[in-house]
């Protein structure tokens, strides 16, 4: 709601530029002790100036709206529901590189991300380990969503559809 009055009051300007133009006019009339004819001049000279001022101002306002974008917060897990999810498996060991000691990984569930503690899990597999590195096609990444394959450094040993769960 507040997005919209904001939104209204960049295109067509605010009412409160207006009244403060009115209580601004009136002031000077009062203390301007001259001939009627330079009442009356003053305060028209000083209207088309600050109605000229407003429609910068909506203009300026309207590119401030325009460029930044809300970042929205990742919303916190309850504990009941985190313990629940480490009971279905994150991602699956696609390949295994034993040159570099590398492993291939695609996301089921979620997302990982660098500092995450994974637990690998397999016929002859069994043990955890923390996040140090990934890539995407040789690029350097911080976080993998669901449905990518991504490469991981594996300090032992993994075979392709070991399992592997978030901590």
């Amino acid at each position: 709601m507040k997005f919209l009055k904001k939104l209204g009051k960049a295109l067509f300007g605010s009412s409160q530029p207006k009244k403060t133009v009115k209580s601004k006019a009136k002031t000077p009339s009062k203390k301007v002790a001259g001939s009627a004819k330079k009442k009356a001049a003053k305060p028209v000279a000083k209207k088309t100036q600050k109605k000229v001022a407003p429609k910068a101002k909506a203009k300026a306002a309207k590119k401030k709206i325009v460029k930044p974008a809300p970042k929205k917060k990742a919303k916190k897990l309850p504990r009941m529901v985190k313990s629940a999810l480490a009971a279905f498996p994150t991602a699956e060991v696609t390949h295994y590189f034993p040159h570099v000691n590398a492993a291939v990984l695609r996301i089921k569930i979620g997302e990982i991300r660098i500092g995450d503690e994974l637990h690998f899990k397999g016929h002859t597999t069994d043990f955890k380990e923390k996040v140090v590195s990934m890539q995407i096609d040789h690029k350097p990444v911080m976080i993998a969503k669901k449905g990518d394959d991504f490469g991981v450094e594996v300090k032992s040993r993994v075979r392709a559809g070991d399992l592997v769960f978030k901590k």
